[in-house]
């Protein structure tokens, strides 16, 4: 495997600019702000729980697809754009983080004016490569990534 190397599934919702879904480096895993959106890039409507769920959702397949899960993220940021959200989304994030006994990833919060497509709330994540995941192999990982 290159020293760095682009991940992109089909599983999470589409880029929203000239990005990769997450970029793989033999240390760590980095994946872009995930907006509540569907694989089909569809935004639906619905509860901050909902559209937090499915920023989540999308988090889990690019770990996936990068042969990684949930438990070996390390670090998120979170973004919202109105903190009186701050309550609700913390209620469906930690139905998915530090559970199994995995520990709860270090976190930002961060209150901002507009996010893309004028979504309220966007989350990206650190992970550590492997453990987990569909790709353990570089083959695996190589045939996903170009699936």
């Amino acid at each position: 495997m290159s020293e760095l190397q682009a991940i992109q599934t089909k599983d999470a919702c589409p880029v929203a600019g000239p990005y990769s879904q997450a970029v793989l480096t033999p240390h760590a895993l980095y994946i872009s702000g995930q907006l509540p959106a569907l694989p089909s890039g569809e935004l639906p409507s619905g509860s901050m729980g909902y559209k937090t769920s499915l920023c989540i959702a999308n988090l889990k397949a690019i770990l996936s697809a990068a042969g990684s899960d949930i438990s070996r993220v390390v670090k998120t940021t979170v973004f919202l754009t109105d903190m009186k959200n701050f309550a609700e989304v913390n209620g469906e994030y930690e139905k998915h983080f530090g559970v199994n006994g995995a520990p709860k990833p270090a976190r930002s919060c961060v209150a901002v004016h507009q996010l893309p497509k004028g979504v309220e709330v966007e989350i990206e994540c650190v992970a550590l490569p492997g453990g987990g995941g569909a790709g353990h192999s570089e083959e695996e990982i190589e045939r996903r990534v170009a699936g």
